[in-house]
């Protein structure tokens, strides 16, 4: 895989030395708003080139790229990669609503390339020593996933700077954010809810925190995110044979434990929590060298499904964004119905 890198930001100055030592994977180049900061960042990790526009990015001769920008620049530079048949790893969440979500699976198909949406949660040891667990704490009754996490931006907001992370403009919010590793934890263990109630609180058009209610067959399940107060952080699942904690956020998961009603205790922990990135492009990188395109389709559609549910909340909640705009209203009102239909039969 030769790789190039669209942003430089937080997540990717934090993992890029990471990124670097792993195995079948070459980074090319780095894209950057500012040239200053994208040459600074090839110039630290020994990479070859600094550009200021894809179309620099791509003549540099990659053939996939990781999309690390806000949340409504990820629809248009993944339809540019993957419209010069370039595979895609972009940044949660992998779009703004799911209509976009839905363009980029159609286009990925008829161009017979890899679209990856970068979720730590799916792809790490605890999330997967979770899954085995499962079957042992008996018939689920409440299953609960929060990631409280007081925002530094959230104090500039309350001043009047909007920030892309608070701004309904740029597809911010804590449903996109927080939220959106609540829902990849149940979702990925449970699949998609028969129906959802968000709780949101809302300022300047907004959701800074709230409570999406997720109604399974046999028992109920509810995400808690908030990037405007602080609080624990972590998943309990509830069963009749007893339960499964996380000790972290559902981006991290942390040590995992497992508690039965006849006094079993058991702990694991793959001790990832400070490399999370590493399971998942590992990941990518095998599916990608190797073509395995069934993988990738089969996560991709994990994607999609929470794309629908984080729209289908938003509009919900009166909370609009540009992408959600003119005809794509009735696209994205059509796809919630359909996926109800299913649901209910």
């Amino acid at each position: 895989m030769k790789l190039g890198i669209i942003g430089t930001g937080m997540i990717v100055q934090e993992f890029l030395p990471f990124l670097l030592k792993l195995k079948g994977m070459e980074i090319i180049g780095i894209q950057g708003n500012t040239m200053s900061k994208a040459k600074e960042l090839c110039k630290r990790n020994g990479i070859s080139y600094a550009c200021s526009n894809f179309e620099e990015l791509y003549e540099t001769g990659i053939d996939t790229v990781y999309i690390a920008v806000p949340n409504y620049l990820h629809y248009n530079y993944c339809k540019m990669a993957l419209e010069k048949g370039i595979h895609v790893i972009v940044e949660k969440p992998i779009t703004s609503n799911l209509q976009e979500a839905l363009s980029l699976k159609s286009l990925a198909a008829r161009k017979e390339r890899f679209l990856f949406e970068a979720v730590t949660t799916l792809y790490l040891g605890n999330y997967k020593k979770i899954k085995e667990w499962l079957p042992r704490i008996g018939k689920i009754k409440i299953v609960q996933s929060q990631y409280s996490q007081y925002s530094r931006r959230y104090d500039a907001f309350c001043d009047g700077q909007v920030l892309p992370v608070f701004d309904p403009e740029k597809a911010g919010g804590a449903m996109m954010d927080l939220n959106l590793y609540n829902l990849h934890f149940v979702m990925g263990l449970f699949g998609e809810p028969v129906l959802t109630k968000y709780y949101a609180n809302i300022e300047r058009k907004i959701d800074t925190s709230g409570i999406l209610i997720m109604q399974y067959p046999e028992f109920q399940a509810f995400c808690l995110a908030a990037k405007d107060c602080r609080g624990n952080a972590g998943a309990v699942i509830q069963g009749t044979n007893g339960y499964i904690k996380t000790e972290s956020a559902p981006n991290i998961i942390g040590k995992v434990t497992l508690e039965l009603n006849d006094g079993t205790i058991e702990e694991f922990d793959d001790n990832m929590a400070k490399t999370r990135l590493i399971p998942e492009f590992t990941s990518f990188i095998r599916a990608i060298n190797e073509k395995d395109i069934l993988f990738c389709q089969s996560m991709l559609e994990k994607s999609i499904a929470v794309s629908r549910i984080q729209t289908e909340a938003r509009l919900k909640a009166k909370i609009r964004f540009p992408a959600d705009e003119t005809e794509k209203n009735e696209f994205i009102q059509m796809a919630i119905d359909v996926a109800h239909y299913h649901h209910e039969k």
